[in-house]
């Protein structure tokens, strides 16, 4: 096939993947270049804001790795770990071969997102990282509210009585997975209330 030809049929391709999946939903990181460090912590902050924004399929791609060493791209296996991770973790849902040099990634709903520290803290791993309440006392009362109702609905999912301390708590832990999924500066507070209200709705639908 000659060049043109192998041009032609990539351009094809691409207004394919651009008709499924919507020019938003398509994170490139073959056009950049990146290390496999970099690439790995772009794909994950970038499926962590879509997932809070919007659920369904995604599409990343990280090229085929022709000119890496041996063929093999380093950029590939990395996201390909990274993606493995955030499915125990509750950002995907599933991921697969898209083609050699991409994965169609489901994002999982936010509510697994939030339910994904207790399974793993069941297994003795180290659960996320948890803000002081300083943190929520510059949020809106608007965005307060969601988060406690958040809190309260998905205590209330565990099927036991529980404390009011163990709401406070549960507001930090909510406030502190969801608020890594939102992209910062203006309107930020608000994204992160859409996200309240996602969840708090999945929750209500089980």
């Amino acid at each position: 096939m000659s060049t043109y030809h192998r041009r032609q049929r990539a351009e094809v391709l691409q207004a394919l993947d651009e008709a499924r999946f919507g020019s938003q939903r398509i994170l490139n990181l073959r056009e950049s270049l990146p290390t496999a460090a970099d690439a790995a912590a772009r794909a994950e902050s970038w499926l962590r804001e879509r997932q809070v924004g919007a659920s369904g399929e995604v599409l990343v791609i990280t090229g085929r790795g022709k000119g890496s060493h041996g063929g093999v791209s380093v950029v590939r296996e990395a996201v390909q770990k990274t993606l493995g991770s955030l499915k125990r973790r509750g950002v995907v849902a599933s991921f697969s071969d898209h083609t050699p040099g991409s994965f169609v990634v489901t994002l999982a709903p936010v509510s697994m997102l939030l339910e994904a520290p207790r399974r793993n803290r069941d297994r003795g791993q180290t659960p996320p990282e948890v803000p002081t309440i300083a943190a929520l006392r510059a949020l809106e009362p608007s965005t307060l509210r969601l988060l406690r109702e958040l809190a309260v609905r998905s205590l209330d999912a565990l099927g036991a009585a529980l404390p009011g301390t163990f709401v406070d708590a549960e507001m930090l832990r909510q406030f502190s997975l969801l608020a890594a999924g939102v992209a910062p500066g203006t309107g930020s507070e608000s994204r992160l209330r859409e996200a309240i209200k996602r969840a708090t709705d999945e929750i209500d639908e089980l």
